[in-house]
C-alpha cells in the first residue's frame, strides 16, 4: 500500500488501530467500506476525515427511505425535455442534454479518484444494495437512453455506513469489508474530545465524562447520548462557567446530553442519592 493513500486520522477526527486498519485494507483491496456503529460514533465524519488526509473531493450521496439505486447512477429528465419542446428550445433532441448523474455517476466520471460516501444506507429498501452489485463490483453502469457505458476513470474509495435498522442481504455483504466503530472507551474519549478544544481545563473533562458515562451506563436509558452530545455539553459547561462542585449535583445543561423524557426521568430516579 503506498504511503499517499494510508490513512492515519486527522487532527479533528481521532480513530481506534482497528477502524484505521479496516480503512486502509479497503483501500488496498479496492473494497466498498462498510461502517456499522450507533449514531454518533463518528459514521459520516469518517469519510470527511479520508477525504481530507488523502487529499481527495468527497461526493456524498445521502440516502432516504425512497431512494432508489438508479438515482445514484444517472437520471433522464424527460420533464425538462418536454418542456423544452413545447417552447422550441435547440438541442432537444439531444438525449444526452438530459442525463443527469447521480452521486455515482459522478465518481465514475471524475478525472480524479474520489471518495464517495454511500451514507445510511440501510434507509432504503431491502432490494436497494442489491440494486448496485454490479455497479460496485465492475464499476461501470449502462446508459439505455445514449448506449453510453460509463466506467470509473478512477476507482473511487467508497464508504458506507449503516445505522443497523435493517440488515443488509448477504450477496452485498460479501462484496464489502466490515468495520463496527465500538462506542469510544474513556481513554480513546479523552484524545477525541480534545481534539476540538483548544484550552480545556483537565479536571471540567474528567468530571464531565464520568457523570457522561454514569448516564450512558444507566440500563433503563433509551437513548444513550453519543460523543457529540459530550462534546456539545462540554462546551456549554464551559461557556456557563460551571463550577465542578455543580456539575455532577446538578447536571447543569442536561438537555444538551439527553433527549427524551422518559430518560431524564430514568437519571433522576438513579441518582436520587444526590
Amino acid at each position: 500500500m503506498s504511503k499517499m493513500n494510508s490513512f492515519k486520522g486527522t487532527g479533528e477526527y481521532i480513530a481506534s488501530e482497528e477502524l484505521l486498519a479496516a480503512v486502509n485494507i479497503a483501500i488496498a483491496l479496492q473494497k466498498p467500506l462498510l461502517i456499522k456503529g450507533e449514531p454518533g460514533t463518528g459514521k459520516t465524519m469518517l469519510a470527511e476525515a479520508v477525504a481530507k488526509a488523502l487529499g481527495k473531493p468527497l461526493y456524498i450521496w445521502n440516502i432516504k427511505s425512497t431512494t432508489k439505486a438508479q438515482d445514484g447512477l444517472y437520471i433522464y429528465d424527460t420533464v425538462q425535455r418536454l418542456y423544452d419542446s413545447q417552447f422550441g428550445e435547440a438541442g432537444v433532441d439531444d438525449i444526452a442534454h438530459y442525463i443527469k448523474l447521480g452521486k455515482l455517476g459522478e465518481a465514475f466520471k471524475s478525472q480524479e479518484q474520489v471518495v464517495l460516501l454511500i451514507d445510511e444506507i440501510d434507509k432504503a429498501d431491502l432490494e436497494f444494495p442489491n440494486d448496485l452489485l454490479w455497479e460496485l463490483d465492475k464499476m461501470e453502469f449502462y446508459i439505455h437512453e445514449t448506449g453510453e457505458t460509463v466506467a470509473a476513470k478512477q476507482r473511487p474509495i467508497v464508504i458506507i455506513t449503516s445505522n443497523a435498522e435493517k440488515e443488509l442481504p448477504d450477496a452485498f455483504l460479501r462484496r464489502c469489508i466490515f468495520h463496527y466503530i465500538e462506542f469510544p472507551k474513556p481513554e480513546l474519549m479523552e484524545d477525541i474530545v480534545k481534539a476540538h478544544f483548544d484550552n480545556l481545563e483537565e479536571a471540567l473533562l474528567q468530571e464531565a465524562m464520568k457523570v457522561f458515562y454514569e448516564i450512558r451506563n444507566m440500563r433503563d436509558v433509551r437513548k444513550k447520548p453519543a460523543t457529540s452530545e459530550l462534546i456539545d455539553w462540554i462546551q456549554a459547561l464551559m461557556i456557563g462557567g460551571i463550577p465542578l462542585e455543580k456539575i455532577r449535583k446538578e447536571l447543569p445543561f442536561i438537555g444538551v446530553v439527553v433527549k427524551k423524557d422518559e430518560d431524564l426521568e430514568t437519571i433522576k430516579r438513579n441518582r436520587a442519592g444526590y
